[in-house]
């Protein structure tokens, strides 16, 4: 017979107790630790701290059951934040974001997402064209995005030509299976130049994505062209592919492109490429704006803030109160009824925030907001706040503009 030594409630109920003030014997949960008791009572503000390690973004989880001594390696197996890394992926798949004022935005992480399904159906890996001179936190974030590699291309986009050239090479460079472009004004220009100049097969403009086939309208919409095998170079329409939402990857390769291949012509071609001229801000579709300035029912002299905008470079937007009174036109208004604006900045005005004037501005970054209702929901809505009278506060900004050297008529 083997002999096995049972457990005792009762010592183990002995062991936790400890003398207390007066000679008082006190019962401490937390003063043992596998059997042995260390003559401290329980600290719940302790315990919570030694189960909590650090999450993603700054943000922390808990992690239950990982905090008695025998299991350190454990928890410091957990604080170690885990990514998926492709050493010899069995094909490459190439992402061409636009980067806009060089951050990745909403449409080119879809471009991303689609270029991890095709990768992970093939158990390949997802390769990045991005400029030489983009910021380490957009680095950081394409590795949260799913990319596995870098091409650099050269910075500056003033010419087209050049930037085609140069996704041409590392396209026939890297070997990769497919590429993938925005439908975007820039993402379109430059993936047809790298079709005719490679000689690639091309599908445009794609509204249904798969990897068992891609569908695109023709015949002026009238009719769909659905194509099985996946093209070479794709443009994809916008919210047509989920954003990757994966562990992040690490990227593990990264290469530049040396000025030959840059300089390199690809075909003669007539088309002679003048300078960038920086565009009108007020003459912009709102739903293309980066920095939209709108002006709400707390506005009442729209010479000044049309002045504020004009300073800003912003493009002058509205809600439907202003437009429905005729101090502002039709197309400036933002809503739910008027236009859903994609912008990184939005100044607000004296909005009080309607819930259809909120529904328009869901996807911007920066909202800042100029109220004198501290409890107005775009107040709560905003990531800064200015409680005044917006009619105070437009003077005011023009002369904090006008001392940084900034013209309120350029």
């Amino acid at each position: 017979m083997t002999g096995r030594i049972r457990r005792s409630p009762f010592a183990e109920r002995a062991a936790r107790r400890q003398a207390g003030q007066a000679g008082r014997v006190r019962f401490v949960m937390g003063a043992v630790a596998d059997g042995v008791p260390d003559g401290r009572r329980r600290d719940p503000r302790a315990e919570r701290a030694r189960q909590t390690v650090p999450g993603a973004a700054g943000r922390r989880r808990i992690v239950w059951g990982s905090v008695r001594p025998g299991q350190a390696a454990a928890v410091s197996a957990v604080q170690k934040p885990r990514t998926i890394r492709v050493e010899d992926p069995a094909m490459l798949v190439l992402a061409v974001p636009d980067f806009d004022e060089m951050r990745l935005s909403r449409f080119d992480r879809q471009i991303l997402g689609a270029a991890r399904l095709v990768a992970d159906g093939g158990k390949g890996a997802v390769g990045v064209l991005c400029p030489s001179d983009l910021p380490e936190e957009q680095r950081a974030a394409l590795a949260q995005a799913g990319a596995d590699r870098l091409f650099f291309l050269p910075a500056g986009r003033s010419n087209p030509d050049k930037q085609a050239r140069a996704v041409l090479h590392w396209f026939k460079e890297s070997g990769a299976a497919h590429i993938l472009f925005p439908e975007s004004p820039e993402g379109a220009d430059k993936a047809r130049r790298v079709t005719v100049a490679g000689g690639y097969d091309f599908m445009g403009g794609i509204q249904a994505f798969s990897l068992r086939a891609v569908i695109a309208p023709c015949h002026a919409m009238r009719r769909e062209r659905v194509v099985q095998a996946l093209p070479q170079i794709m443009t994809l329409e916008e919210d047509r592919v989920a954003a990757y939402a994966g562990l992040p990857h690490e990227i593990l390769h990264t290469d530049s492109l040396t000025e030959d291949a840059a300089e390199t012509p690809v075909h003669t071609s007539r088309v002679r490429i003048g300078d960038a001229i920086a565009g009108d801000p007020a003459s912009l579709p709102l739903a293309e704006a980066p920095f939209v300035v709108a002006a709400g029912n707390g506005v009442h002299d729209f010479t000044t803030f049309g002045e504020v905008v004009r300073a800003l470079r912003a493009t002058p937007g509205a809600s439907r109160v202003v437009c429905d009174s005729g101090h502002m036109p039709r197309q400036t208004q933002v809503g739910a009824s008027g236009t859903v604006l994609d912008a990184s900045c939005y100044l607000a005005m004296g909005i009080s925030g309607a819930p259809q004037h909120l529904q328009g501005i869901g996807r911007v970054e920066t909202i800042i907001a100029v109220n004198t209702d501290l409890h107005a929901a775009m107040v709560a809505r905003a990531s800064l706040a200015i409680i005044a009278d917006a009619q105070d506060v437009m003077p005011a900004l023009l002369r904090l503009l006008q001392q940084e050297g900034e013209s309120p008529c350029a």
